[in-house]
């Protein structure tokens, strides 16, 4: 029997994206004939617990006071101990800071095998294979992973929530003992909250997105009406990121968020392979460029080659109609 591990940080909550991870770990355990088993790091939450113990096979939680707050060596140390007691055959992380740093070393540490960044997941003679983008999203590759156990994290919305079982089948809670000491490596010196949207870019169901060619960081303005309007979120390119016109958070593509909204309104952004790697899961994608040879328009449903100074102010005039 080969069994599946989930990790899920309490503080995270039931996103969409954690809904997709308990949804791939059920599935995949069902494949291979196994249990699943939920890791919970961090503060005890009954809601959550209660959720999760819904479809996992046991619930374990990971409460110490010294997981409180996320510092990695301490997170790696609590994984790697609760793991090697549950031997599992896979280990399945979400899409956050917090999990791309682990997967790695906690498959070191397991004497197991890493992949990142998984489309899809399935049981293949025994095997854990991973899809995943490859080349800014320009082709998929299916890896095996060979040396268990698998440690992966998952795209968020790449994977689909699944039902939860009879009341009669749920769950137990319980916790695990693990020996957390203090490690002096890392340190917490500051931390700093900002304010957020309505909600975040990975479960906006529309986003606004600026590029390089809004020229400065003043229209970012426009854009935020505008996604307001649509009841979406604003975000942007690495270009316009980099460039201090927005904040770091707001950053989609290969080395920001990854997003899946149903409409996708790319605003003076070109369309380079790396920005088209975080938005590939879009319903549709609608791109507003001055330039028409833009690489942009090549992977867009609805186009409009002209400048957006133009066209902005036209849409919200629009919506501000219809809304009346």
């Amino acid at each position: 029997m080969k069994d599946v591990v989930i990790c899920l940080f309490t503080a995270s909550g039931l996103d969409r994206a954690a809904q997709g991870l308990i949804g791939a770990g059920r599935r995949l355990a069902n494949a291979f004939g196994g249990m699943l088993h939920a890791v919970l790091i961090g503060p005890y939450k009954p809601e959550l617990t209660v959720k999760v113990a819904a479809i996992a096979d046991t619930v374990v939680s990971a409460d110490q006071a010294e997981l409180a707050e996320y510092q990695p060596e301490l997170c790696l140390n609590a994984l790697a101990q609760l793991c090697r007691q549950i031997a599992p055959h896979a280990v399945l992380l979400g899409n956050d800071t917090y999990s791309q740093e682990l997967v790695p070393r906690l498959a070191h540490r397991l004497g197991g095998s890493a992949a990142s960044d998984a489309v899809e997941l399935f049981a293949h003679d025994g095997a854990v294979r991973v899809k995943r983008s490859v080349y800014g999203g320009k082709a998929e590759a299916t890896i095996e992973l060979k040396r268990s156990p698998a440690v992966v994290w998952l795209r968020a919305r790449a994977f689909d929530p699944v039902d939860p079982a009879p009341p009669s089948s749920v769950a137990t809670v319980r916790g695990m003992s693990i020996n957390l000491q203090a490690d002096d490596r890392t340190r917490v010196v500051e931390r700093k909250s900002e304010a957020a949207g309505e909600a975040r870019l990975e479960d906006a169901r529309v986003i606004v997105s600026g590029g390089r060619g809004l020229g400065g960081p003043e229209p970012f303005k426009d854009l935020q009406e505008l996604a307001a309007m649509l009841g979406g979120q604003v975000a942007a390119s690495r270009a316009a990121c980099d460039s201090g016109w927005c904040p770091p958070q707001w950053q989609v593509g290969q080395t920001g968020k990854k997003v899946a909204p149903g409409l996708y309104i790319a605003v003076a952004i070109r369309g380079a392979s790396q920005h088209m790697a975080g938005i590939s899961d879009a319903k549709n994608i609608a791109a507003i460029n001055i330039d028409a040879d833009a690489p942009i328009f090549k992977n867009c449903r609805f186009g409009i080659v002209e400048d957006y100074k133009k066209v902005i102010p036209l849409l919200k005039e629009k919506l501000a109609a219809l809304q009346k």
